[in-house]
């Protein structure tokens, strides 16, 4: 973790971070939509084509707005994408992607590791319903990943705290931690602001970006606890503060970098 080279970060919006480390481009749950079901983009421009740009794709879990295939269509042929064992079944549409788009889908599941050229990712295990709503069982498990090369960055997905984070999670540098959701009220399985400092301070990560807040909103509720949208990134600045004040929170807009 002395990182002899900068990691850099890019967030997107969502869910959707690329961590370049080591020279390798790891793109998380992309979402390259402005409208997505009741959902439209409401914070951020569409990302631009560079952000499709992966040499290493993770998607967290099922959801549509992490599991987006029409965003998936977009990767280059060929790109290695990381999910969630049992996701190919569960949602039909990735076979039909695999076979059009070349793409080469890899499943894993907690413990499991991919080694990209400088860097390996490891799957670790979320507390989130990670099943393709509204269709069938649960049938995948919903993940975290672990980017480590020159540095360790823990990408979080969706997921609630849970006992055993810091022990699954390891020693990391960066933990890319969702602050916020899409509607106005979350569900459990979740963090809000206050819960991600939590999360930050059983980590023990040395540095923060907050995502999964003010991109994606419900057509026709923008008056509708308005605060939930636009908040919780400075909320979440606020409140990690007290509880991990040896943490850097790096706030990022949509599209913007910070190098670590």
């Amino acid at each position: 973790m002395t990182g002899v080279a900068a990691v850099e970060i890019t967030w997107w919006g969502h869910a959707t971070v690329t961590v370049r480390d080591s020279g390798v481009r790891v793109l998380t749950d992309p979402l390259f939509t402005s409208r997505l079901a009741h959902l439209r983009r409401r914070g951020g421009a569409v990302p631009p084509p560079a952000a499709v740009e992966a040499d290493v794709v993770v998607v967290s879990h099922l959801h549509m707005d992490h599991l987006h295939l029409g965003s998936l269509a977009r990767l280059a042929p060929g790109t290695r994408i990381l999910l969630p064992r049992g996701a190919q079944d569960a949602v039909p549409g990735l076979r039909r992607l695999r076979g059009m788009r070349r793409l080469d889908f890899v499943e894993v599941e907690p413990g499991d590791e991919v080694k990209v050229d400088g860097v390996t990712v490891r799957a670790v295990p979320a507390a989130h319903d990670g099943r393709r709503l509204p269709y069938g069982p649960r049938r995948s498990p919903a993940l975290g990943y672990v980017v480590e090369g020159a540095a360790r960055t823990y990408f979080a997905g969706d997921t609630g705290l849970f006992d055993a984070m810091a022990e699954a999670v390891g020693p990391c540098d960066t933990a890319l931690l969702p602050v916020g959701g899409w509607g106005p009220f979350l569900g459990s399985g979740h963090l809000d602001a206050g819960r991600a400092a939590q999360a930050l301070a059983r980590i023990g990560a040395r540095s923060a970006v907050p995502i999964h807040f003010g991109t994606y909103w419900p057509i026709g509720m923008d008056a509708v606890r308005p605060h939930e949208f636009h908040s919780p990134g400075d909320e979440f600045v606020r409140l990690a503060a007290h509880a991990a004040p040896a943490a850097a929170v790096h706030l990022l807009g949509h599209g913007q970098s910070v190098e670590l």
